[in-house]
């Protein structure tokens, strides 16, 4: 049996909005909420795409698609494909004309203290070069 093969959606905040969406900020939970959903169905979670008020119509988006090589799209929320995508109603929409699924993992967002807004504050203003977030 072939895998399902899907593209993780997930939406790029900037940093300054950490204190009031620090979901939405932490690219880092919104993939790790999309692989859990993933493996809870046997699929796999093949690209990660970082999307901030994207057209729908993106030609990044359908890439994969176009390939042959993505069967599913997942988000996380509603409220991460509205921050990722410009209108992801139209984006539903032509997920459907293109006979790809649009899914949303529909898992409890975690919660954010002082301690983990901290952890990710660090991880995405720390230079690249040798920091992986731990």
């Amino acid at each position: 049996m072939d895998d399902v093969r899907v593209a993780a959606i997930t939406c790029l905040t900037p940093l300054e909005e950490l204190d009031g969406e620090p979901f939405l900020v932490d690219t880092r939970s919104q993939h790790a909420m999309c692989e859990r959903w993933a493996a809870d169905k046997g699929y796999v979670v093949i690209r990660q795409l970082l999307c901030y008020g994207m057209r729908p119509d993106h030609r990044v988006l359908w890439a994969d698609v176009e390939a042959g090589l993505v069967d599913v799209f997942v988000a996380p929320n509603e409220r991460v494909l509205a921050r990722a995508l410009t209108s992801f109603e139209a984006f539903g929409a032509e997920c459907e004309r293109r006979g790809v699924r649009l899914e949303t993992a529909g898992l409890d967002e975690p919660s954010y203290d002082a301690a983990r807004k901290a952890d990710v504050h660090r991880r995405l203003s720390m230079p690249t070069a040798g920091y992986h977030g731990r």
